[in-house]
């Protein structure tokens, strides 16, 4: 395992490069040893952004089996959404305030009460009594202009997994009886409907992805709070928009998120 200084020291150089809008590099010479080290190191992270206010949710990565094995993983991650990031649908946005956005297309879960860590562990079913609304959701992946080809899941964590945020769609509270392994769902850019999934195509069920994210802040310590968001995976591959793209992501039977991006 690496020392309390090393994983310190990539904290800090993660904090340093957004402050500094620098380019995203795997950690390299720096590299942590364990994903035990790459939570810890992106939880320091968190305390050093303090300045950004209250976290406002979590949001799980690398759900699919062919991003894991590229990642060198063979299980999701999880980090953290802060309360100053999460924007209403319609959302215009620019992509100056970003460095290097691309759009993942989710369903996001809005929590009913607290969840207690002592409760867990968690699966899909007994998660369920937890979860107040439902809304379809865009995540904004800061990928910080990343090499795609050269990627880890231990560097990713220390830089809490590339979260810039979140888009969501409107809430709704009579989700019970939608079958969260195959709603469909679909995607429109520009106009033009570009692309179709289900909502399972994360996970096998966001229900199943919120009872592993649920499980994992258990075991770290992470409060899981009434009001907070969990964006539970994304069901169709990451795209990265330009000046001037418009953006729908429909979940039937919840509704549809909508982006405009400028310059």
């Amino acid at each position: 395992m690496s020392t309390e200084a090393e994983i310190r020291a990539v904290a800090e150089r993660r904090f340093a490069e957004h402050r500094d809008r620098e380019v995203y590099s795997p950690l390299g010479g720096m590299m942590l040893d364990t994903i035990d080290d790459g939570y810890q190191a992106m939880e320091k992270l968190i305390d050093l952004w303090r300045s950004r206010g209250p976290i406002g949710g979590y949001k799980i990565a690398l759900t699919s089996k062919p991003i894991q094995e590229l990642c060198g993983v063979d299980q999701p991650c999880g980090g953290y959404v802060f309360q100053e990031t999460i924007h209403t649908s319609p959302a215009d946005l620019s992509l100056s305030d970003f460095n290097g956005l691309a759009l993942e297309f989710e369903l996001a879960v809005r929590l009913a009460k607290d969840i207690p860590s002592d409760a867990a562990p968690f699966d899909e079913m007994n998660i369920r009594e937890y979860v107040g609304a439902c809304h379809p959701a865009f995540e904004l992946i800061d990928d910080r202009r990343a090499d795609y080809e050269n990627l880890d899941a231990i560097s990713m964590l220390s830089d809490n997994i590339w979260c810039g945020g979140v888009v969501l769609g409107p809430a709704v509270t009579n989700w019970q009886d939608i079958d969260m392994a195959s709603t469909p769902v679909h995607l429109e850019w520009n106009g033009e409907q570009l692309e179709d999934s289900v909502t399972g195509a994360a996970m096998g069920s966001p229900m199943i992805s919120l009872s592993w994210l649920a499980n994992l802040a258990a075991e770290r310590g992470w409060p899981m709070r009434e009001d907070m968001i969990v964006i539970t995976g994304s069901t169709l591959a990451t795209k990265q928009p330009k000046a001037g793209d418009h953006a729908a992501y429909t979940v039937d039977g919840i509704g549809t998120v909508e982006i405009k991006l400028r310059a």
